[in-house]
């Protein structure tokens, strides 16, 4: 069983008609489910111990659970660092988003969002936005859950290391592009923590040139018959950077 820190079934009885009107979850599950009515979750940020059991004990907590998969490397089967929890119906995949959403699984919080494969709907960057000089303490249910208040969120993440600490950045997907306008206007320039944050808009030209350039430096960094070699991976590359930056 996941060591999962927070009281699931005592969440489940409370939240049995779903989540309260007037609330943010409430107000961002709503929207997501009329924008997105999926049934399919996708979840980010796993620790790597996490396995298919341990997402399906949990998740079918909430209401009956399809499948689950945690995506694996082919060669290595490690953990590729996401996941996807399917459900039988979208309005308990909404109540699992709004009752699960960085639960500590293994010691490390997982993210959840619709699973959203529409490319055009990625990769827009109409309702993204870009947050530098983040205090280091800040994480990505603290993100969230400031930015939440200007509407529908359906993704956030704060950019780290290897090591799991921030890099100082981080990265908002909205639902509607107002309320990305909205929150740029009400908190750029404004204190997080004691730290000044800048916001701007996360273009699709910001990030081709983030993808370019780490596919760059990746390539410099290996020997010619490394390059041949590692030919075939870069696609698989270039497909966790997308994840990496979120937006999904």
């Amino acid at each position: 069983m996941a060591q999962v820190q927070v009281p699931i079934q005592a969440q489940i009885a409370g939240g049995a008609n779903g989540a309260q009107p007037g609330t943010a979850a409430g107000a961002a599950a709503g929207a997501s489910a009329n924008q997105f009515p999926s049934m399919s979750l996708y979840i980010g940020d796993p620790d790597a111990s996490v396995t298919d059991a341990q997402l399906y004990d949990v998740f079918n907590q909430v209401g009956p659970v399809v499948s689950v998969r945690v995506c694996r490397d082919i060669t290595t089967r490690a953990s590729l660092g996401y996941a996807y929890v399917n459900y039988s119906s979208p309005y308990n995949a909404t109540r699992a988003l709004d009752m699960l959403n960085y639960t500590p699984f293994n010691g490390k919080p997982i993210r959840i969002m619709y699973s959203n494969r529409d490319p055009s709907t990625r990769r827009s960057g109409a309702a993204n936005i870009f947050i530098k000089n983040l205090d280091k303490g800040i994480d990505n249910k603290a993100i969230y859950d400031t930015f939440s208040a200007f509407g529908g969120i359906l993704s956030c993440k704060v950019a780290t290391d290897q090591s799991g600490q921030s890099k100082g950045y981080g990265f908002v997907q909205f639902e509607q592009e107002k309320a990305a306008e909205n929150d740029i206007s009400k908190l750029n320039g404004m204190l997080l923590n004691g730290k000044q944050v800048y916001l701007g808009h996360f273009s699709a030209s910001r990030r081709e040139t983030i993808l370019q350039t780490s596919l760059y430096l990746v390539m410099c960094s290996l020997r010619t018959s490394q390059k041949v070699q590692q030919k075939n991976n870069l696609k698989k590359f270039l497909d966790n950077m997308e994840k990496y930056l979120v937006l999904l």
